[in-house]
């Protein structure tokens, strides 16, 4: 029997809908696979450290490795937050730099990245970054002598931290508005509002913070558009000055002029 040209319509919208609900449901389910990648080892070989470090264990729901780094006192002291992806080693080429300037540095793991136990979230993540601070205030080193640091994903999470609690500093690196923002240009066709779990609005955070910032985003980037970075920098109100590179892609080639930024924004803060 040959279906009427309405009902043939209707049928045809039915089964595109069918297909849409059933994606879109996937996703919800499997979002943070996509979204998380801690096994993730696309990195050439960092080579070793320039420093010696202390490898340390911070209590959060699961211990979290991390490695702290004092080389004065004195000195700020960094808090590393690192992306979606890798392993701490992953980021030595950064940390034999920071060890180069006068900072000390801590730099952890979430749940679930460089063999932790659990399974990362938004919630998650705040909350081992919260104990990573913590543990830095348990060795006697206060907020104000803190400079949070944001490495792409990171930077929400450096933002939420930002957000509770007045620090020295702020650097952001390569960071995005939010994550709803973000998944609506990846997955234009999903309703990224309504099914996404970890939403990361990072920009809706910015003038709860009090202290200064330093952005810094390349031009090129692939993954978190620059405009993303900009808009970050022109909406924050406090003091802050950036590095925008007409070159770098998302992940920012630690070259003189970047380091210099670091240093010059680190100094500024003393």
């Amino acid at each position: 029997m040959k279906l009427k040209p309405k009902m043939l319509f209707a049928k045809i919208v039915f089964y595109i809908f069918i297909i849409y609900f059933s994606v879109s449901l996937i996703v919800y389910f499997y979002q943070r696979n996509l979204l998380y990648h801690p096994g993730e080892n696309n990195y050439l070989d960092e080579g070793p450290l320039s420093h010696k470090v202390e490898k340390v264990n911070i209590k959060s729901e699961h211990d979290l490795v991390g490695w702290y780094y004092k080389k004065n006192e004195k000195y700020k002291t960094l808090l590393f937050f690192h992306g979606n992806a890798g392993r701490l080693d992953n980021r030595i080429y950064k940390l034999n730099e920071f060890a180069d300037l006068d900072l000390n540095y801590l730099i952890f793991a979430y749940r679930g990245f460089s063999g932790n136990k659990g399974k990362p979230s938004e919630k998650g993540l705040y909350q081992d970054a919260m104990k990573a601070k913590e543990w830095l205030n348990k060795n006697k080193i206060k907020d104000k002598d803190i400079v949070l640091y944001g490495e792409s994903l990171g930077t929400a999470i450096a933002i939420e931290v930002a957000s509770k609690n007045s620090f020295s500093g702020l650097i952001l690196e390569s960071p995005f508005t939010s994550m709803e923002i973000l998944a609506q240009k990846y997955y234009p066709y999903l309703p990224a509002k309504i099914i996404l779990k970890d939403k990361y609005k990072s920009i809706d955070k910015l003038n709860k913070i009090n202290f200064p910032i330093h952005v810094m985003h390349g031009k090129k980037d692939k993954i978190v558009p620059f405009y993303m970075g900009e808009e970050i920098f022109n909406k924050y109100e406090g003091i802050k000055s950036n590095y925008f590179s007409n070159y770098d892609d998302h992940m920012m080639e630690f070259n003189n002029e970047l380091i210099l930024s670091i240093d010059n924004f680190i100094k500024s803060l003393n």
